[in-house]
């Protein structure tokens, strides 16, 4: 038998939810019924009998773990080994010298340590995004993949999207030459304050606005070479004592002089209307698109309830004829991406080169790491010098030299010096 075996580290908000329920969908019914969604059908017979099984999930906490371990038993009716703690990755990866993927949920600052231990032992990883918030990390990862010959898949399910894949596969083909855009993802407070116990460690745009710097490299094949960035401290700071920032506007020039404007926030109220405001606009030498995906066109409201609207695009519930319920959407789509490589390579003899352009991977991922670790110092900076009234001068260069941060006050000084 064919088997494809998963362990998963964190079961939060996408790991205790896409993650779980994903790899329940495809212990019961495998990977074939999902390869069409990504346009790989033509694999799907050979993949077919390739079974799959979570074996384990690990989380910080005891109760956590066995809370997934629990949810998992009542999807798939199979028991996983629940692990708690520090690094609970090294002891799965210990237990389970067979391990094909470890799939990381982890928060934002602490995906790289359980990607590099599951790359040392020969095991296949796929990370939330980003996937690190710094540069050494991430190079140090894709080395350490390409010594092994193993794949790096991430989380970018903005790809796929069926709204974006209509505007970057076939409409831009038709609109010229992009020349600027304007990216909006507005997440509730409820992230910020209670999901998230680490957003000081964070920001809203490296949480999530690396969506849509994802859409625009690896659709466009762009590279960014200037950021500049500026962010606001108010209500966390002065209501809830967190110090992190409520807000970050970041400015990116790509190497085709695009030039594309991200807007990030964490704190809007519950009683918004959708689960997180999203939109998007771009501007060619032939044409524009806009995107309103917080609004897909279902709004209703329910006495006591407000004005809702549902992305039912994302991930919903497809009845079966026994009453248990498929997970369909996008939100998915790129775990089935990286998971039909692993497949591919393990059983098909597929190499990982031939294999690029199929999934997200981390060359791709790397110039997004590359964005918010230039906007971060940025950002940083310029926070300082507007609190001391002198203004936001401080930008970045991204280029065959690395990144290069221009401060004319502090003089201008190296952060990374390896090519971007």
């Amino acid at each position: 038998m064919r088997t494809i075996k998963i362990a998963l580290v964190g079961a939060g908000m996408f790991g205790g939810d896409v993650h779980l329920r994903t790899y329940a969908d495809l212990q019961r019914s495998g990977i074939a019924p999902w390869m069409g969604r990504l346009g790989l059908d033509d694999h799907a017979r050979a993949c077919a009998d390739v079974e799959f099984e979570l074996v384990a999930v690990a989380t910080r906490s005891e109760a956590s773990a066995l809370r997934a371990q629990q949810t998992y038993h009542e999807l798939t009716g199979a028991t996983l080994k629940p692990y708690h703690g520090e690094t609970p990755w090294l002891d799965i990866l210990g237990d389970f010298e067979d391990l094909d993927v470890l799939a990381i949920a982890t928060p934002d600052n602490l995906h790289a340590a359980p990607m590099l231990a599951a790359l040392e032992r020969g095991v296949h990883t796929i990370a939330e995004k980003p996937m690190t918030l710094n540069m050494p990390e991430a190079d140090a990862i894709i080395e350490l993949a390409r010594q092994k010959d193993l794949m790096v898949g991430l989380d970018m399910h903005k790809r796929y999207d069926p709204d974006h894949l209509k505007i970057f596969t076939e409409l831009i083909h038709e609109m010229g030459h992009p020349l600027y855009g304007r990216a909006v993802l507005e997440e509730p407070l409820e992230v910020s304050t209670k999901t998230f116990k680490w957003a000081t460690q964070s920001d809203p745009f490296s949480y999530v606005g690396v969506h849509w710097t994802d859409l625009f490299i690896a659709y466009l094949k762009t590279k960014p070479v200037s950021v500049f960035a500026v962010g606001q401290k108010h209500k966390l700071v002065n209501e809830y004592g967190i110090d992190a920032y409520d807000a970050v506007q970041v400015s990116v020039i790509f190497d085709n002089q695009m030039h594309v404007m991200f807007f990030n926030t964490w704190i809007t109220p519950s009683d918004f209307e959708g689960p997180v405001n999203q939109e998007s606009e771009m501007v060619a030498t032939r044409g524009k698109v806009e995107s309103d995906s917080q609004y897909r066109g279902l709004r209703y409201y329910i006495e006591g309830q407000g004005s809702r609207t549902s992305n039912t695009h994302f991930t919903r519930d497809v009845l079966r004829p026994d009453g248990s319920k498929a997970y369909v959407g996008y939100g998915k789509d790129s775990l089935i991406a990286c998971l039909q490589v692993v497949v591919r390579k393990k059983f098909l003899g597929a190499d990982l080169v031939d294999l690029r352009g199929t999934y997200p991977d981390a060359e791709e991922g790397r110039l997004s790491v590359a964005i918010i670790h230039a906007a971060r110092e940025v950002r940083e900076r310029n926070f300082v010098y507007t609190q001391e009234g002198k203004g936001a001068p401080v930008t970045a260069h991204l280029g065959e030299e690395g990144i290069a941060l221009l401060d004319p006050y502090a003089g201008n000084t190296s952060l990374y010096d390896r090519k971007i």
